[in-house]
């Protein structure tokens, strides 16, 4: 099994001063990225109807209950009249439909091995590592094959200290980790077969101490060890009572090169990860200045398309709405322009839908899923390395793919799905694929996002996410996909409505008990028709296709 895409450390390149990063950010912010798929519109109001293939559109698959008519009640259309003296009678047009292109010739590079992760606080460390032996952790991590654990978050610089024979437990820890917890992380990871991002107390400076914890980490954890990072948000520093104005990346860059040189020389050679911003503006400065000064063989940040301080109050509304969809791209261009001129792979290694933990009714709710799947997907078809949807295993209420109901399944590792994580069960397939552009037609008043990949066997997989709220008309999508594709299996996201909070179900199957989720043997279907699927979406859904030669 292979890591994470990481770039291995080279040898030390000459440090440029900020000033003169200007210009070379110039010529970052006119560096092509990959086209985007898929769009949005602000939607129009209204209750869900089950996802099923398009008998009424014009041109589509018949689904085995007969041909509807123009008008979907399904009665024959009066007979025309003729020489007779009868009047003809004009046939309605059929539903609109927003079409699909596909642009097989520029499929990108595969998504990468490991690209799925969950993130979790520095503080959440001890407890997680602790399921190693016990609970469902290690068989819902298998479950989505691959992927990367990212321990981080405000804890790591705020919180927990590490503890060894050398480092005693200072004064302002409410927590701390030591060698320990480390081998049991390490346990966890070689049972799941899941790779571990680590970060370092940057916020309390103390490189000593973080460089025998670089050590003591690739010790326990060997190959499991993705990387090290080192400070959570460290842009926000000032802000957040950590460090004294001014505080900027001069001084930022100063302080990482110590960190750097004593990991390097208590263990050398472990890869760096960074600069972990708190969003994509930032990372403009920080992260062209961590390529030039500081090159890691991974760079980071994080994303949150909602603020939980407001205003505007943030809402499922908010969430799912076109301008937020049009700002998401907008913010992984900005990650991945300086991430492509510095040839450094990117990872979004902490991202959820509203900052702070998540707001109660929103981020635990199915709308949550339905970001998930549109947001990764998209990520995945931008040809971003990674990402890591955050969480708390004790908070069941805010934004988390996996959390403990109660304190004694806390105790005893038993994990409850939540929204979040129907979402990575249903992208999962998508690992290996290489992204497609596609360009989509007119989306007739629907908010509906398209991203499709091509398989290593030739089938196209789509992913549709229709955002509309319950009660909006169905979306009618066809995929122009060739004469050479026949059929395509759907395998959908749904449940009662965006706010549940329950009831949550791939392809109508939940995850059982034991953490395993089994797909079912028959999966719907819809036969193509003239080189094209055509389907319809019901609002507030989303659903994978295998369209199949």
């Amino acid at each position: 099994m292979q890591a994470p895409h990481m770039k291995a450390p080279g040898s030390p390149r000459l440090r440029v001063p900020l000033v003169a990063l200007a210009p070379l950010l110039a010529l970052v912010l006119a560096a092509p990225v990959r086209a985007v798929t898929g769009a949005a519109k602000t939607p129009a109001g209204g209750a869900g109807t089950p996802v099923e293939p398009a008998s009424s559109a014009p041109g589509g698959a018949t689904s085995g209950q007969g041909r509807a008519t123009a008008s979907g009640h399904g009665k024959p259309a009066s007979p025309r009249r003729g020489a007779a003296g009868h009047k003809r009678r004009r046939r309605k047009p059929g539903p609109p439909v927003t079409t699909v292109s596909l642009e097989r010739s520029a499929a990108g590079a595969p998504v990468p091995s490991g690209f799925l992760g969950l993130s979790f606080e520095v503080g959440n460390l001890a407890q997680l590592a602790g399921y190693a032996n016990s609970g469902d952790l290690v068989t819902l991590l298998r479950s989505l094959g691959p992927g990367v654990l990212r321990f981080g978050g405000v804890t790591a610089d705020k919180n927990v200290a590490w503890v060894d024979a050398r480092t005693p437990r200072p004064a302002w820890a409410t927590a701390v980790i030591g060698e320990a917890d480390l081998q049991r992380l390490g346990v966890l990871a070689a049972r799941s077969g899941w790779h571990v991002l680590l970060t370092l107390n940057l916020g309390h400076y103390e490189p000593e101490a973080a460089a025998r914890e670089a050590a003591a980490a690739r010790a326990a954890l060997g190959e499991w060890l993705a990387g090290l990072e080192l400070g959570n948000e460290p842009n926000a520093y000032a802000h957040q009572g950590l460090r004294e104005e001014p505080w900027t990346f001069l001084q930022y860059d100063a302080q990482v090169a110590a960190y750097r040189a004593a990991i390097e020389a208590a263990a050398p050679g472990v890869p760096i990860a960074g600069p972990d911003v708190s969003g994509s503006s930032a990372f403009e400065t920080w992260g062209l200045g961590e390529v030039v000064n500081q090159p890691p063989a991974l760079l980071t940040g994080h994303h949150y398309p909602l603020s939980c301080q407001g205003p505007p109050p943030p809402t499922i509304e908010r969430l799912l709405s076109a301008p937020i969809r049009a700002l998401e791209v907008v913010s992984l261009q900005r990650y991945l322009s300086v991430a492509q001129a510095g040839e450094i792979p990117f990872r979004l290694d902490e991202a959820n839908s509203v900052s702070c933990g998540g707001v109660a009714g929103i981020s635990n709710t199915f709308a949550g899923a339905l970001w998930a799947a549109a947001y990764v997907s998209q990520a995945m078809n931008m040809e971003v390395d990674g990402i890591n949807l955050h969480g708390n295993p004790n908070n069941c209420s805010g934004y988390t793919p996996l959390c403990a109901t109660s304190r004694q399944a806390a105790e005893t590792g038993e994990l409850l799905p939540q929204p979040d994580w129907y979402a990575l069960l249903l992208l999962r397939g998508l690992v290996g694929d290489r992204p497609v552009p596609n360009v989509l037609g007119p989306l007739h008043g629907h908010n509906l996002q398209v991203n499709t990949f091509l398989a290593h066997d030739g089938s196209v997989q789509t992913v549709i996410v229709d955002d509309d709220p319950p009660g909006t008309r169905r979306a009618y999508v066809r995929l122009k996909v060739g004469s050479a594709y026949r059929y395509a299996r759907l395998l959908p996201l749904t449940a009662p409505a965006p706010t549940s909070l329950s009831g949550v179900r791939l392809a109508g199957t939940a995850v059982a008990a034991d953490g395993t989720w089994t797909q079912p043997a028959k999966l719907a279907g819809v036969r193509a028709k003239d080189g094209s699927i055509t389907l319809a979406v019901s609002p507030s859904r989303a659903m994978l296709l295998s369209i199949e030669r």
